[in-house]
């Protein structure tokens, strides 16, 4: 049976990787290169940077590659292999698979991305499952197009996720209507972050079931704050749940040592990984 993990995801460490910009589906694949390797470490050097804090696992989002070239892709995969580094997810995050207009657009652009996720050994890709106010018609248009996704994701060889993220994916219900007719092709990443208000833990407590992974983000008041409260109120609902997949540390609260957030996060998690 296996057991939670520990994860980082490269967001996190954005202040790291010198705030790359971000570049999204109407970019195509235009990179600004120049807003990349400008900070304390580099891309590739983060595998193993990563292995020395001591976790295995990672979680890449698409805008922090300053290159989709086979050979940069080639050098970044053996850069994980290097470290004995797991890439659990490569995080599209962005395109709007339920645009009235784009939509198209947004899908073959995510499907670009999906074909690096498979090229750079990622296990999963998680994309957005829509941007749209929710709707009968919005619900349908996202599940359509993640049911579509799953084919690119299933040549690439990887698994296709989404998040309890954007509008569309806002509810518990909305959540569960859309995964149920997918036949478990798509996963549920979770995301502490993602929903606030009176029902946060209860909204929460409804998908967690369904989580196979899980952005583990607390928040933080100033500098070395944690809410402790909450992110242990949150870690309670997913070992209720039965979570058994990576809690990846997200980290984007004050100060520029995001080493030192991700350290005071990861002490509150540990004794939820057994």
């Amino acid at each position: 049976m296996p057991s939670p993990r520990l994860s980082v995801s490269s967001w996190s460490l954005h202040r790291q990787l010198g705030k790359p910009a971000f570049t999204g589906s109407g970019h195509d694949m235009h990179i600004p290169i120049e807003t990349h390797n400008n900070g304390l470490i580099s891309l590739l050097d983060l595998p193993m940077r990563i292995f020395e804090f001591g976790i295995r696992t990672f979680e890449l989002c698409h805008f922090h590659m300053p290159s989709v070239d086979k050979s940069y892709l080639s050098e970044l995969r053996a850069a994980l292999q290097d470290a004995d580094l797991e890439l659990f997810s490569l995080l599209i995050d962005d395109g709007d698979i339920t645009h009235p207009t784009d939509a198209e657009r947004d899908i073959a652009w995510i499907e670009k991305w999906i074909d690096i996720a498979g090229e750079l050994g990622a296990e999963c890709a998680r994309v957005i499952g829509g941007k749209a106010e929710p709707s009968e018609d919005t619900l349908a248009q996202s599940q359509n197009a993640l049911s579509r996704l799953t084919e690119r994701a299933e040549n690439a060889g990887i698994r296709l996720m989404t998040e309890n993220w954007f509008s569309i994916f806002s509810t518990p219900d909305n959540v569960k209507t859309i995964l149920d007719g997918l036949d478990d092709k798509v996963g549920l990443c979770l995301d502490f972050g993602n929903w606030r208000g009176e029902t946060k833990y209860d909204d929460l407590a409804e998908i967690a079931p369904l989580a196979e992974s899980c952005h583990t983000k607390a928040h933080f008041d100033a500098i070395r704050e944690i809410d402790k409260e909450d992110y242990v109120q949150c870690l309670e609902l997913t070992q209720k749940a039965g979570f058994a997949g990576p809690h990846t540390l997200i980290y984007d609260g004050p100060g520029d040592d995001e080493w030192e957030g991700l350290a005071i996060e990861r002490e509150v998690v540990r004794p939820f990984l057994n």
